[in-house]
């Protein structure tokens, strides 16, 4: 009877073993697995030179320790960096650069599900003017993620004052978009801002220009009969939207073909001022002052008499 209980006590106690070594190998598997994401995504993965797949994807089985982990994706600079795989998952991250632009790198052994990406890829837009007349087109044009769609979004006055999408132009495999909006003679004078963002809206870049046309230009005077060396200030309004004016001398001699005096800027409630002072040496005689808004979509002037010098 004895004999047999300590039979029985010796095979408990080996499965215990048994139990406990089974459980410690399933715990310690030596093995890792990488989450591996990129924007642009489908990227290529490279693993210690080996290729693992297209991102996002995930690789298993992979031996604790150092790696070498690449991301290759065709008119994006390769992306590089050392690893250390610990047990369990871990995520990575690359934010791929088109062209000659530096290549951005993370953090290396980033483990949690809450990492944020290093860098976004940037979107860059840019006008061909700074300024159009109404009935004129624009064209805009930029980067972006290769391969992949751009919104643009117009801000301006009446029909744009919130802002309209205007279109989706897909970026060419180096990233490059264009696009010409022409929009005839449906719009209003005044300041726009053209603005372009990733489809995901995690970056954008704007520029802004001006429309002109469908207003008008309007000059005055303090006084109409000057002397030599006295001080007068034109003034007036703009409404074509132009954000400065263009006023010009015409009068005997040297004034013959007009001088160009200065361009001054139209403020915000539309009205612009110019002050000038005739110097004695200017010729007696009747002059003209004319004014137009820039790109000369109005003009107007205004007429006057400079006398002789007042006697001292």
């Amino acid at each position: 009877m004895r004999e047999k209980m300590c039979r029985n006590i010796v095979i408990l106690i080996f499965i215990f073993f048994v139990y406990i070594s089974g459980c410690i190998s399933s715990q310690d598997s030596g093995k890792g697995t990488l989450e591996l994401t990129s924007s642009p995504s489908g990227a290529g993965v490279y693993l210690d030179n080996q290729y693992r797949g297209t991102t996002p994807c995930t690789v298993a089985d992979v031996a604790l320790g150092n790696h070498t982990l690449q991301f290759r994706y065709q008119g994006y600079q390769s992306w590089s960096t050392a690893i250390t795989v610990s047990q369990g998952t871990s995520h990575f991250y690359a934010a791929l650069t088109p062209g000659s632009q530096p290549i951005v790198q993370p953090s290396q052994g980033i483990s949690q599900e809450t990492t944020q990406p290093t860098a976004q890829t940037r979107v860059i837009i840019q006008a061909n003017k700074d300024a159009i007349i109404i009935g004129d087109s624009i064209s805009f044009s930029g980067t972006g993620p290769a391969s992949q769609k751009v919104l643009l979004t117009l801000y301006g006055p009446g029909y744009y004052a919130k802002g309209v999408l205007l279109e989706q132009p897909k970026t060419n495999s180096v990233g490059s978009w264009s696009y010409t909006w022409n929009p005839g003679y449906s719009v209003q004078s005044g300041s726009y801002t053209m603005v372009v963002d990733d489809l995901g809206k995690r970056d954008s870049s704007r520029v802004e220009f001006i429309v002109t046309g469908e207003g008008e230009v309007t000059i005055s005077l303090n006084k109409y009969f000057v002397s030599k060396g006295d001080t007068i200030t034109f003034s007036g309004r703009c409404s074509s939207g132009a954000k400065t004016v263009q006023l010009r001398l015409s009068g005997p001699d040297r004034f013959s073909s007009g001088v160009d005096l200065g361009s001054p800027s139209v403020t915000a409630d539309k009205t612009w001022s110019y002050t000038y002072t005739f110097d004695t040496a200017m010729p007696a005689g009747y002059y003209t002052m004319s004014v137009s808004d820039i790109p000369r979509t109005a003009t107007s002037n205004v007429q006057f008499t400079l006398g002789s010098s007042p006697a001292s």
